[in-house]
């Protein structure tokens, strides 16, 4: 029996190509947009921690159901709540910065959800560099064509918490 190498070797590469072209799909327009949204978040966090809060009202969507619980406790919901605890952090001036490593994105027609850890450092209350190493969970919905949090959820910080 004689096997006809040049089909299965056409059919084999067919199979790889499918496969790698199914395995490697390019990231859609509200993929790119949440990712985007997600980096704006952390680039507002991080000018919080310089004392403004301008950037992170703009990045959050201003409904009565978001929720916040960061890394300090605590268990805020609706824009009135979260604003005042953002307000309180840049209040704080806690200096340092963070960044979001490790970050998946699932994103579906009106919401998103963004799982990365936090990693940088603050300043702790007693003026000392403090690590800062924790999950967090990120929601986000599109609200007038625009992708807006409307939920951050991380560990808690010892160095933090009250």
């Amino acid at each position: 029996m004689k096997i006809k190498i040049l089909p299965l070797a056409a059919l084999s590469l067919l199979a790889l190509v499918s496969f790698s072209a199914l395995s490697a799909e390019p990231p859609s327009s509200d993929e790119i947009a949440v990712k985007k949204a997600a980096d704006q978040f952390y680039h507002a966090l991080n000018t919080l921690f310089e004392g403004e809060v301008g950037e992170m009202k703009d990045v959050w969507s201003h409904a009565d159901d978001v929720t916040y619980m960061g890394p300090v406790g605590g268990f805020r919901v609706g824009w009135k709540q979260v604003s005042v605890d953002w307000e309180a952090q840049a209040a704080n001036k806690l200096g340092g910065h963070v960044e979001a490593t490790e970050m998946q994105l699932t994103v579906g027609r009106d919401l998103a959800l963004v799982h990365n850890y936090e990693k940088g450092e603050n300043k702790g209350p007693n003026g000392e560099s403090q690590t800062v190493l924790i999950r967090a969970t990120n929601v986000f919905r599109k609200e007038k064509g625009a992708w807006k949090m409307i939920g951050h959820h991380t560990d808690l910080l010892p160095f933090l918490a009250k």
